[in-house]
């Protein structure tokens, strides 16, 4: 009880910050690396206070701001960021950056259920890589090695070799060869231009209408980075078309998803995209899938990234074994789909 008193403090603390003292906070969202707390004032004024994972340099709240206000520009819905009682885009407190933006109506999905629903993510993350092609911003954070695979797969070995005393070791390490093997199987990705991103499009970082289903907007943009945009679709894809979600070993890829999300994003990118971009689609797609399971695999050794829910699993690496484990029956899933899967992007693309 007394962390929940101290806790409640140091949120009044930041909220009088920006004029809300004693306004209700409550935890929000399902995101792994951010604390997130939903403000409310009253039924019609809504706000979003997040805590900074000390990973994430707070400049890049600069980045954010300038994104959102070139978004406003473009009168594409988004967050705006609210700056605190000194003008400062965030607040210092007890070494976290805090930072409140506004709260967009809408509902967000851990998972979805249909492909309707896959078809609405596909349009909103198009539009949102439409509307940022003209933003040229010298990000704060540079994000390099976001999606450097061969690094996230050294960095797995190197966990292997400096925990061999975990007492999950051996159950790690089986997982661990399985991914190493089906990397060795990856194909190479060209080389491909760099564009502007959101970073982390998976399905909890959009925001849909709750009548319509419509998207109305991303969220979270600590991650926005400059990469190939196969690699951001890839990882969109792997969370998308995957209805079971990443708590599970009994992961599906879906194709009717995947083939009503490509076919959305067609609609609004294909006039924009290379070729050899969207070519790359489905190769991005499990590269990124394995990237995870070793970044999982990885973390259920270490034991110091990702977040657990305590709720459902005994520890962390409990929680990213079965990670792990379920990106590794995802990609066996997708693997079983390849030609479908090409077929789906060539006749979307091509059509559109």
């Amino acid at each position: 009880m007394a962390d929940v008193g101290k806790e409640d403090a140091r949120l009044n603390q930041v909220l009088a910050r920006y004029g809300l003292a004693g306004s209700q906070a409550e935890r929000f969202g399902t995101g792994l690396i951010n604390d997130t707390y939903l403000v409310t004032v009253d039924v019609d004024q809504q706000f979003v206070l997040q805590r900074l994972n000390p990973l994430f340099t707070p400049e890049i709240i600069r980045d954010i701001d300038a994104l959102s206000r070139h978004l406003a520009s473009k009168n594409s819905p988004t967050q705006r960021l609210i700056p605190a009682d000194n003008g400062d885009l965030w607040v210092e407190d007890e070494g976290y950056a805090w930072r409140m933006a506004t709260f967009v109506p809408g509902i967000c999905l851990s998972m979805l259920a249909t492909a309707s629903q896959a078809a609405a993510a596909g349009d909103l993350l198009a539009r949102f890589h439409r509307d940022v092609r003209d933003l040229k911003i010298e990000l704060h954070s540079k994000r390099l090695g976001v999606h450097d695979t061969p690094h996230h797969l050294k960095m797995l070995r190197t966990a292997l070799s400096d925990h061999r005393e975990h007492r999950n070791f051996k159950a790690i390490d089986v997982l661990a060869q399985e991914i190493f093997a089906q990397a060795e199987l990856l194909p190479e990705l060209p080389h491909l231009p760099d564009r502007l991103v959101h970073g982390d499009p998976k399905i909890s970082n959009l925001v849909f209408d709750e009548h319509s289903g419509r998207g109305v907007c991303m969220i979270d943009l600590d991650t926005l980075a400059y990469m190939p945009v196969p690699l951001e679709l890839g990882d969109a894809f792997r969370s998308w078309c995957n209805p079971r979600g990443e708590d599970t070993q009994r992961s599906e890829f879906r194709l009717d998803f995947f083939s009503a999300a490509v076919n959305a994003y067609a609609e609004v990118a294909g006039g924009f995209l290379l070729p050899q971009e969207w070519q790359s689609f489905v190769p991005a797609t499990r590269t990124i899938i394995i990237e995870l399971s070793a970044r999982f695999a990885t973390d259920a050794l270490r034991e110091r990234y990702f977040g657990w829910n305590p709720d459902v699993f005994a520890d962390r690496s409990a929680h990213n074994q079965v990670r792990a484990a379920g990106q590794l029956e995802l990609h066996r899933s997708l693997c079983a789909k390849l030609d479908e899967a090409d077929e789906i992007v060539q006749l979307a693309f091509r059509n559109g």
